[in-house]
């Protein structure tokens, strides 16, 4: 398997639900890219990164994961307990500890250097955001997983992120796999765009998939500034752009938002 996973008809049931919160899924993920998966609340794109790492249960379908495979995990929410005191340098060794070298490494590495000593409360969102970074980067990750990453960031602090994950990729040679409501930077950021609503709508090329008639569907006037984009920067070449595969079995994906609170939150 060249694939750092490969995933074929996954589909996930919560007990109690009247259908699937993911169904019929087919998804790959190689070395060294960025995939990105986009979608309405609801969709199931947690579940889907969670079913990917084996942390969920499958309904039907199987997943081939590389043997040995490290993961490295930006989650989308940490909760850390005010009242309990807890260092930069603390946080990075849980839960497996690492020395004073390795933990300045990867902060010089995602940009916060000389944190080591700060309080982990004290820190404003973009830089917790890196410490979350570097502690996913200790164990050289050959994929790195991030869950919502840009939460809370002000707009410059979310360019200046994904310009850190381009920069991560590109020297380490990790693949990355995001969920993000991010539109317009993820378009700028990943090689491919996974667009789901329970099902895949469509994926392809970032400009592919901003052209498609699925995810303008899905995400209505957000989906014109894409394609924009796209347009303004591709205006060269409009006969080639990209491949797109476009799926529209099961719930259709211009139902979007009523349609998917549906489903669990995802």
């Amino acid at each position: 398997m060249n694939a750092l996973i490969d995933a074929r008809d996954l589909s996930v049931n919560h007990p109690g639900a009247d259908r699937p919160v993911i169904s019929h899924i087919d998804m790959h993920i190689d070395p060294a890219e960025i995939v990105t998966v986009v979608g309405p609340n609801g969709s199931g794109k947690s579940t889907l990164v969670r079913a990917l790492l084996g942390q969920v249960a499958l309904s039907s379908g199987k997943v081939e994961r590389l043997a040995g495979l490290r993961i490295g995990y930006v989650p989308q929410r940490v909760h850390i307990e005010r009242a309990m005191p807890m260092t930069v340098r603390r946080f990075l060794s849980l839960p497996l500890r690492v020395n004073d070298a390795q933990a300045a490494q990867v902060l010089e590495r995602t940009g916060v250097p000389g944190l080591e000593s700060r309080q982990i409360i004290s820190l404003s969102g973009g830089q917790f955001q890196r410490v979350l970074l570097a502690r996913a980067l200790l164990n050289a990750p050959q994929l790195l997983v991030l869950d919502e990453p840009t939460q809370g960031l002000d707009q410059p602090g979310i360019v200046a992120f994904y310009k850190l994950i381009e920069e991560v990729r590109a020297e380490t040679g990790a693949a990355v796999l995001m969920v993000s409501h991010d539109l317009l930077v993820v378009m700028r950021a990943s090689d491919r765009v996974v667009c789901l609503n329970g099902h895949v709508c469509c994926q392809g090329t970032p400009q592919a998939v901003s052209a498609a008639p699925a995810y303008r569907a899905l995400f209505g006037a957000e989906s014109r500034g894409t394609l924009a984009l796209y347009r303004h920067h591709h205006d060269h070449d409009h006969d080639d752009v990209g491949h797109v595969h476009e799926h529209v079995h099961g719930p259709d994906c211009a139902h979007d938002h009523a349609h998917a609170h549906d489903h669990a939150k995802g």
